[in-house]
């Protein structure tokens, strides 16, 4: 496979530096194809402004979705933004790596979403018949995208009834708002829990577990988003009463939910 990893942690010495080094190493072992955005090493700039948009800008109100979408349209992103997609059109799998800060991404990382992810190719995308083609469908879709995280809080405090959340909801935004929502096939998170305490032993651990599932990237079996154009969903998109009846709450947007 092809296999893109991008990377946002700003010391390359971490703990997540080390699995990001190790996690390289074993997809070129296991024969992937690879290629890095260190968004740090890179300077990545985060904020979307009318630079990114080239003459599509101009002196008018900026409306970003539309003016992203002239100005991929018209092949006039900034080259960086350029750059990224081009990756992501030749990746065939994407590995997502941050530390959990403040129950979401580094701002280097929610940035690199904002600016490569524009209209026209992360949303905003039509089928021939005009329907918009987004979680499970789109411009994205057949590619597969794999989170790798490290977290502060111990295991326990992020599971089902743990004070910080089951790590799939806070994840939801990510998983199923971002990666499916543009397409990709979504595997189960790579946790590291307890980041900032991790004796040498649950580091040799961690490092174990994310070469098992780097060599399971192709057939891990994805978690089981409803599509939304799979006739699960009213034309209000509001999942049909039949499906998980009587349930609320983000788990009936899977299908295990029946």
């Amino acid at each position: 496979m092809n296999v893109l990893w991008v990377f946002a942690h700003p010391e390359p010495r971490s703990l997540g530096g080390a699995l990001r080094d190790d996690g390289l190493r074993t997809l070129r072992e296991l024969g992937h194809d690879v290629r890095e955005s260190d968004l740090y090493a890179m300077k990545w700039n985060p904020v979307v402004d009318a630079a990114d948009f080239g003459a599509e800008a101009g002196d008018e109100r900026l409306v970003v979705g539309t003016t992203s979408a002239r100005a991929h349209a018209n092949g006039e992103l900034s080259p960086d933004i350029v750059a990224e997609q081009e990756k992501l059109d030749w990746a065939d799998a994407l590995v997502v790596q941050f530390p959990l800060w403040w129950y979401g991404l580094p701002a280097i990382l929610k940035g690199w979403f904002d600016r490569v992810f524009v209209k026209g190719f992360g949303y905003g995308v039509r089928a021939e018949d005009g329907r918009t083609v987004r979680y499970g469908e789109g411009r994205l879709a057949g590619k597969r995208a794999m989170v790798v995280l490290t977290a502060g809080a111990r295991e326990p405090a992020m599971g089902p009834r743990g004070v910080n959340g089951a790590l799939n909801e806070v994840l939801w935004p990510l998983q199923h708002g971002t990666l499916f929502y543009a397409g990709m096939s979504v595997l189960p998170p790579v946790p590291v829990y307890g980041a900032d305490r991790l004796p040498a032993e649950q580091f040799a651990e961690a490092r174990e577990l994310l070469r098992t599932r780097l060599s399971t990237l192709e057939t891990t079996d994805p978690i089981p988003f409803r599509t939304q154009n799979g006739g699960d969903y009213d034309d209000n998109l509001v999942l049909r009463p039949e499906h998980a009846p009587g349930a609320t709450g983000l788990a009936v947007h899977l299908t295990q939910a029946e």
